[in-house]
């Protein structure tokens, strides 16, 4: 598949320029490749500002549920969507990090790491999110060798093997009844009590294949030859420790959204995820977010390939009447 190393890229030329952006797009994952692509086939000034293209794509292991190119590791489909923005001469910055961003009259102001300070007309916040972890031991070695982070990514890889799920929350009963159809059992294991809603717990009577441990918490994902193979819990009440054989763990604890950039800027809701409306712009005029930053419930590449498409043509629609 196609290698990129922006590393060994030099800051383009057109980021040192004093000039206005009509659209510049904090973050390089789906949402804003997608964006750029959109801005840049509307005509419009646009420039992609990012530390690390592909965002949460390099930390997925292979894509099976994205139209029309099954069966992709994260980073060869990150390639792809650069290729295809590259090919169409956006330019992005591939060392920024912004640190404030302000709006002044008709213009933001983007403060970069560097001291460098660009203005824009509009800008688009799509840095994404990051599971909520474990923090235990083993978890980050054996990530993507049996530790998931996404059911809906990853349920079919564990057809009839037997599945951990953590946490406690609607995601991890949800999760569980994702993983209903694939797997061969599927353990529960929370270190509290439940705090799904009602609803949904009441569909578990219909799963057989299910084991609930409440009131235990995970300790140790273990593994042999690169692989996982089970983890080690406590059990809160009796306070004995025990290994559980398995071939997967989900990790259903939440996500953490990256967006303490807009802090005093806009709304967000209880978890801080960005709230937009339906033409993806935040409750600042002229400022909007795509991707799993928002509050979109559905924490998926294609939703935020939709959501950088939809805020660029809203981008060109705003500028059209605003500018």
């Amino acid at each position: 598949m196609f290698e990129f190393n922006l590393q060994t890229k030099p800051i383009p030329p057109i980021f040192e320029q004093e000039m206005v952006w009509d659209f510049l797009i904090i973050g390089g994952g789906p949402a804003g490749l997608n964006a750029g692509l959109y801005a840049q086939r509307k005509g419009l000034k646009v420039g992609i500002l990012t530390k690390e293209i592909g965002g949460q794509l390099h930390n997925t292991s292979t894509v099976d549920n994205y139209l029309g190119i099954p069966m992709l590791e994260g980073k060869d489909m990150s390639d792809v969507f650069l290729h295809h923005v590259e090919q169409l001469g956006v330019p992005i910055h591939p060392d920024a990090r912004v640190i404030h961003l302000e709006k002044q009259g008709p213009l933001f102001f983007l403060s970069l790491e560097n001291g460098t300070v660009l203005k824009s007309k509009t800008v688009m916040l799509a840095t994404g999110g990051q599971p909520r972890k474990l923090n235990i031991p083993g978890e980050w070695d054996y990530a993507n060798k049996g530790v998931s982070y996404c059911t809906t990514c990853d349920a079919p890889f564990f057809k009839d093997k037997h599945v951990i799920v953590a946490g406690g929350g609607n995601s991890a009963a949800e999760s569980v009844i994702d993983l209903a159809a694939w797997a061969s059992h599927i353990t529960v294991v929370h270190r509290s009590q439940w705090r799904a809603d009602k609803v949904i717990l009441d569909k578990f009577a219909s799963i057989k294949n299910l084991t609930i441990h409440l009131e235990t918490q995970l300790l140790e994902v273990l593994g042999d030859q690169g692989l996982m193979t089970g983890v080690k819990v406590l059990d809160k009440k009796t306070q004995e420790t025990r290994i559980m054989p398995a071939d997967g763990l989900f990790v259903e604890i939440g996500v953490i959204p990256n967006s303490d950039l807009l802090e005093n800027l806009v709304k967000r809701n209880e978890r801080n995820e960005v709230i937009v409306d339906d033409m993806m712009m935040t409750s600042l005029p002229g400022l909007f977010a795509a991707g799993d930053v928002t509050q979109q419930p559905f924490k998926q590449i294609v939703i935020a390939v939709a959501d950088g498409a939809k805020a660029a043509l809203a981008v060109q629609q705003y500028l059209i009447h605003h500018t």
